[in-house]
């Protein structure tokens, strides 16, 4: 039983970070399961469905922004990535996961793939879910503050984002980590240089 874990939002501005673990069949493949980032929404969502009704076990769970601000974002991608295999009904054997820095968790042995989605089934439909649920959950959160339009830009730092935080500020859903400090000090560098 190998659980195939993957994050997303981990470069965002805003919002938290999401990870999925996912258990597929030994069998199973689909031609469209590749890296999430390589799919349009309409993709994104049909797999999604298809991992939920075909997979095993998944389990998908977020870490949020102020925990994201105390720990680093690495550490919260890997949090979210052990909470997400707590959260699985079945308890893996193996964990591949997405990228190059990972944890032991529970003495579970585990493979870091860097590229992994790309070349793993499961890594790739753990890609697809905490996408999905991360981009659904910014656009609850777009509700709350149209502003930002984290609808379209899912709290990356787009040039509107941060043109956004820089008209109206900064809100409870922003990190306040190096990045977002270094690249709102950069922008205001910016604006100075050019006045």
């Amino acid at each position: 039983m190998e659980a195939g874990l993957d994050e997303a939002g981990r470069g965002c501005l805003a919002g938290p970070v999401f990870a999925a673990a996912v258990i597929l069949p030994p069998d199973y493949s689909h031609s469209f399961l590749r890296d999430s980032k390589t799919l349009n929404h309409k993709q994104r969502e049909f797999l999604r469905s298809e991992i939920e009704k075909n997979a095993l076990s998944f389990s998908v769970k977020p870490v949020d922004e102020r925990t994201i601000d105390s720990i680093n974002i690495l550490k919260a991608s890997i949090k979210a990535m052990h909470l997400s295999v707590k959260g699985l009904s079945i308890k893996p054997e193996h964990l591949v996961v997405d990228g190059n820095h990972f944890l032991p968790y529970l003495k579970i042995p585990h493979k870091t793939v860097i590229k992994g989605d790309n070349t793993y089934m499961n890594i790739a439909a753990a890609s697809i879910l905490a996408k999905t649920y991360r981009d659904e959950w910014m656009e609850k959160l777009h509700k709350k503050h149209p502003e930002y339009n984290w609808a379209g830009n899912k709290g990356y730092g787009t040039k509107a984002h941060v043109e956004a935080i820089k008209n109206y500020g900064l809100t409870s859903y922003h990190r306040r980590s190096f990045k977002v400090k270094s690249l709102l000090q950069y922008s205001l560098f910016q604006n100075q240089s050019l006045g």
